[in-house]
């Protein structure tokens, strides 16, 4: 859970080198918007390099809050919230998912996010 916390810092401080150093260089990120258009998962360094970047050009300000964690071995699941204002129109935007990492020797090899916690346990192995 501390490798968790400390990437989610990166990411408030929106230090991109700082949070990719986290990241496996293989990792498959699926971010929850990218399932609901049909598109697929980022890969790799780049591929969330690519993600941030636009995700930033949209709401420069954007932030996360760890609401919960849970940890089974070497899968974290968490239920966080997103904020943020939208750069053109100011907007505020606020939003809960469920994320979903999967680490080896330190690093994230899958992360993906969710609309609901069922969803995410699924994903993770764990539902009942």
């Amino acid at each position: 859970m501390e490798l968790v916390y400390k990437a989610n810092a990166a990411f408030n401080r929106h230090d991109i080198d700082a949070f990719l150093a986290f990241a496996d260089p293989d990792l498959e990120f699926f971010p929850l918007i990218a399932r609901l258009e049909g598109g697929g998962p980022y890969r790799g360094r780049e591929g969330v390099r690519s993600w941030w970047e636009s995700l930033l050009g949209v709401f420069p300000d954007f932030n996360t809050e760890i609401e919960e964690i849970r940890e089974f071995g070497d899968v974290t699941v968490m239920r966080v919230r997103f904020r943020g204002h939208g750069a053109a129109s100011g907007a505020t935007m606020e939003q809960t998912q469920w994320q979903v990492a999967e680490w080896r020797q330190q690093k994230c090899v899958r992360y993906l996010l969710f609309a609901n916690e069922a969803e995410a346990l699924e994903a993770a192995g764990l539902s009942e």
